[in-house]
């Protein structure tokens, strides 16, 4: 593995992408550990910053993200995951995290409804 560069916390920004369609789903953040499951198990796994854990994407909805391919920027500080997506990748329920514009119109697809998932509202 290349030398990475993590930020402050230990942590490195992690893009994450459809890889047929290269559509960008959403931006999260993992530690050293969370990229070498991620390496070692194919499936995508992030560093929460709330809850100060590492979580694998899907344990709680079922919306597991596989991982083809994992690259890394010219200056090895950010990485980006090229996924094949289970369902929604947005805890709100839409199938990316940018499903609006900066002026607040809804230009995505809900997939499913997050109070059904986590019991609670995605927002």
């Amino acid at each position: 593995m290349l030398p990475l560069k993590f930020h402050e916390g230990g942590l490195i920004p992690v893009i994450v992408q459809d890889q047929k369609t290269r559509e960008v789903l959403m931006m999260a953040y993992a530690n050293e550990e969370a990229v070498r499951l991620t390496e070692s198990t194919g499936s995508a796994h992030y560093y929460s910053r709330s809850r100060k854990k590492i979580w694998k994407k899907g344990e709680e909805s079922g919306h597991f993200q596989k991982v083809g391919r994992i690259l890394v920027d010219c200056d090895e500080d950010c990485l980006i995951y090229e996924v094949e997506q289970t369902g929604a990748a947005c805890h709100t329920g839409y199938r990316t995290c940018f499903y609006r514009t900066l002026d607040g119109v809804t230009i995505g697809e809900k997939i499913f409804d997050p109070e059904k998932v986590y019991g609670k509202t995605g927002h």
